[in-house]
C-alpha cells in the first residue's frame, strides 16, 4: 500500500479514539522498507501507553514494526524544546537559549502565547515531513500526527497563516509560510475520527466545513468502534406489541431455556433497543456519506485498545489507500 499523502493529521472529538486510530494508521503505512513517524503534540503520552513502552522523549525513537514489515518511529513534541531548536536554527543563540530556559523565559513565552505553542508544534511536524537524509531521500515516507480535537483543529493548523500575516518579514514570516505550504499542499490530509453517534457526527460535519473554509485538505472520515453486525433485525422487533408472545415463549421452550415466559419481555425490549440503534446508526452513516469524503470503518475492539488490537486495526486500514 503506497500512501498518496505524506503527512496525515488525525483529529476527532474526545472519546472517539483518535490516538488509537493515529497509531494504527502509522502501523498501516509502515510497509516493508518504509519508515513512518508517529507524532504526539498534546503531551498526554497516549502513544507510549498504546505501544506499552516508556514515556516518549523529545527525540525520534523506533517503537514498532508495522504489519507490512516497515519501521514506526515516534516523537512527543515538547513546545519548550521546539522553541530552543527554533532559536538555535534562526538566531544561533546556543547557550543563551539554554540560559533563557533556566530562568523560565521559554516556559513563559509558550504559556502566555498559546498561538506560539501551536506554531512550534506544527513547525516541528512539518520539518520532520520535509527532512531529507544524506542520500537526498525523505527520512520518513509518511508522518502521522495525533492532533488536537476536532473543535480546535482548524485553528491549530491555521495559526501559521495568522503569524505570517503579523510578521511581514524575517525568519518567523518565512517559517510560518513554509509550514502553511506543507499543510495546504497535496501531500497533506486531515482525517477525522468519529463514532456513529449524533454529537460526534455533528462535530465531524462542522469540522469538515471549517477545514474546507480554511482551504485545508480533508482526507477521510474514520468511523471507529463499530459494533459487529448481529442477525438481521426483523421489522417486528421495532414494535414488540405486534409480536406473538406465546409463540415466542414456545420457541424459547423448544430451545431448552428455563422459564421461557419470563424471558419474553426482556428479549423483546433488547430487540427493540437494537432495532432503534441500527436505525440511528444508519441515519448517522447517511450524514457522513453526504460529506462527500471516503468513509472507513473500524471495529469495536472487544478487549480494548491493547497492542494486539492496534495491529488488528492496522491490518484493516491497510486495505485502503491513504
Amino acid at each position: 500500500m503506497t500512501p498518496e499523502r505524506r503527512l496525515h493529521v488525525v483529529s476527532g472529538k474526545g472519546g472517539t479514539g483518535k490516538t488509537t486510530v493515529a497509531a494504527a494508521l502509522a502501523l498501516a503505512l509502515a510497509e516493508e522498507g518504509r519508515r513512518t513517524l508517529l507524532v504526539e503534540v498534546e503531551g498526554r503520552q497516549g502513544i507510549a501507553q498504546l505501544f506499552e513502552t516508556e514515556a516518549l522523549p523529545y527525540e525520534e525513537r523506533r517503537i514498532a514494526i508495522g504489519p507490512g514489515g516497515g519501521e514506526v518511529f515516534a516523537l512527543a513534541v515538547d513546545a519548550e524544546k521546539a522553541l530552543l531548536d527554533y532559536l538555535q536554527m534562526f538566531y544561533k543563540l546556543g547557550g543563551a537559549g539554554r540560559a533563557l530556559r533556566r530562568i523560565g523565559a521559554i516556559d513563559f513565552a509558550t504559556t502566555i502565547a498559546p498561538g506560539l505553542r501551536d506554531v512550534l508544534l506544527t513547525g516541528k511536524v512539518c520539518e520532520a515531513t520535509r527532512r531529507r537524509g544524506p542520500d537526498g531521500e525523505f527520512v520518513y515516507d509518511a508522518v502521522v500526527m495525533d492532533a488536537p480535537p476536532t473543535g480546535r483543529i482548524t485553528r491549530f493548523l491555521g495559526v501559521n497563516s495568522e503569524v505570517a500575516g503579523l510578521a511581514k518579514v524575517g525568519p518567523i514570516h518565512h517559517q510560518a509560510q513554509a509550514v502553511m505550504r506543507v499543510l495546504k499542499s497535496a501531500e497533506t490530509a486531515v482525517h477525522l475520527v468519529t463514532l456513529l453517534e449524533e454529537m460526534p457526527v455533528q462535530e465531524t460535519s462542522d469540522g469538515v466545513a471549517e477545514l474546507r473554509a480554511a482551504e485545508l485538505p480533508v482526507g477521510a472520515v474514520v468511523v471507529n468502534m463499530v459494533r459487529p453486525p448481529v442477525a438481521e433485525v426483523a421489522a417486528s422487533a421495532a414494535d414488540p406489541a405486534g409480536v406473538d408472545r406465546e409463540r415466542l415463549a414456545g420457541a424459547l421452550r423448544s430451545a431448552g431455556l428455563p422459564a421461557p415466559a419470563r424471558l419474553v419481555d426482556p428479549l423483546l425490549a433488547r430487540g427493540a433497543e437494537h432495532a432503534e440503534r441500527q436505525s440511528l446508526e444508519a441515519a448517522q452513516r447517511a450524514e457522513l456519506t453526504a460529506l462527500g469524503l471516503p468513509v472507513r470503518e473500524l471495529p469495536l475492539l472487544a478487549d480494548g485498545a491493547d497492542l494486539a488490537g492496534l495491529y488488528r486495526l492496522a491490518r484493516r486500514l491497510r486495505e485502503h489507500r491513504w
